[in-house]
């Protein structure tokens, strides 16, 4: 599934990472933005278009997106991201081997102006990673699921995999940058494991017009993970770990 909002640049650039898997699956790309030739791009790269309307934000787009799809798991891939050839085929090994899995998602790198980078926030994602997991491939029990993101959210979200009938996942359409945190730290406290396929099998391209950094420029994302640490700690806890949390992305983390 591809969310399209607006004329992305890298829509094109997506669709053909997709379409080249070494493990086909059904492409669908969803907008509530349309503009002229996106039914060309989505012929040209065999994926099936869907519109949907009014555009009431991205929390609507991704639970319209999810809404199209005809299989049980699913990957809301980010129209700017770049996904290597086996992140299909490593994602379904990773699937078979947990079948109880209610998400999967895999390691990534970081797209600045067409380089890849490690930053600072990337490295302490990593960290945090590491100390949900524990070595482990997977986690089943509400605590670990709940520890791996007590402290931020390291999930990279273009890089999961949903199995959106069992969890009947709905993302929260009033939040406009933390809704994939929000929604893990729901799918937590459900019943499946969370699955990590330690290796980098896709590009999260970074950029100004992105709305993870529409959001911290507006505000929106302090607020919001604001919220989230309230969700996981006591008050005075959640403001200390949000301030802190707020100085590493504003910093040049994203």
């Amino acid at each position: 599934m591809v969310p399209a909002y607006g004329r992305s640049p890298h829509l094109a650039e997506c669709l053909a990472s997709l379409r080249s898997q070494s493990v086909r699956s059904p492409i669908i790309l969803a907008s509530s933005t349309p503009f002229d030739g996106l039914g060309a791009i989505a012929e040209a790269h065999g994926a099936r278009l869907v519109l949907h309307e009014p555009n009431r934000g991205i929390g609507s787009d991704w639970n319209a997106a999810m809404d199209a799809a005809e299989t049980d798991w699913v990957t809301v891939a980010h129209q700017d991201d770049i996904y290597l050839p086996d992140f299909a085929a490593e994602v379904a090994a990773a699937i078979a081997s947990s079948p109880t899995a209610s998400l999967v998602f895999t390691d990534y790198a970081e797209l600045y102006d067409g380089q890849l980078r490690i930053t600072p926030m990337l490295r302490i994602k990593k960290v945090l990673l590491e100390f949900g997991f524990l070595g482990r491939p997977r986690i089943s029990q509400t605590g670990p699921k709940k520890r791996l993101l007590r402290f931020g959210c390291p999930i990279p979200c273009p890089a999961v995999t949903l199995n959106r009938t069992a969890s009947r996942l709905r993302f929260d359409e009033q939040l406009k940058v933390d809704l994939d945190w929000d929604a893990w730290i729901r799918m937590a406290d459900q019943g499946g494991s969370f699955c990590y396929v330690r290796k980098v099998l896709m590009h999260h391209r970074i950029h100004d017009e992105s709305e993870t950094t529409a959001g911290i420029r507006a505000g929106v994302r302090a607020d919001e993970d604001l919220r989230m640490f309230q969700s996981l700690w006591p008050r005075p806890l959640a403001r200390l770990l949000a301030r802190a949390y707020s100085m590493s992305y504003t910093e040049g983390g994203a």
